[in-house]
């Protein structure tokens, strides 16, 4: 039982510090465009046609 003194308060801790960081990811814009950069991976960046 003297454990849950220590770990409810660390738990709080952990979970305010990661809504925190998603908060901040939101603000920051990470996720306004989730399909650019997928497929910016799978384009090889040579726009020219083949002949």
């Amino acid at each position: 039982m003297n454990m849950l003194a220590y770990l409810i308060p660390v738990a709080l801790f952990l979970g305010g510090l990661g809504l925190f960081a998603f908060l901040w990811s939101l603000k920051s814009g990470q996720y306004e465009d989730m399909d650019g950069s997928a497929w910016r991976a799978l384009e090889d960046g040579d726009d020219k046609p083949m002949v």
